[in-house]
């Protein structure tokens, strides 16, 4: 049987020291949201969350200009829509 490494144990040995410069909200924010945990942790966990949330807005973007190509294509579609109720409305 092989060794099994959960993934938040693989994050904290594979982790990489930087040094970033951040603003002073920041860093009090950081300070005032990270528990009992370290600063490092909570700035990594805002990242992620950070990371996530562009990766959504990427997606969202995609998705918004997929179906307003679709929508120019229902013309057509809509016509017969509306068509297709006056005619249920008269029977």
């Amino acid at each position: 049987m092989g060794i099994l490494y959960r993934i938040k144990d693989t994050r904290i040995a594979m982790r990489i020291s930087k040094s970033f410069t951040i603003e002073p909200d920041i860093s009090s924010y950081v300070d005032e949201t990270k528990g009992e945990r370290s600063a490092s942790d909570r700035v990594n966990e805002l990242l992620r969350r950070a990371m996530l949330q562009e990766q959504y807005d990427r997606l969202e973007a995609e998705a918004a200009e997929f179906f307003a190509d679709a929508e120019e294509h229902r013309a057509g579609t809509k016509a017969f829509e509306k068509a297709s109720i006056r005619t249920f409305g008269r029977d």
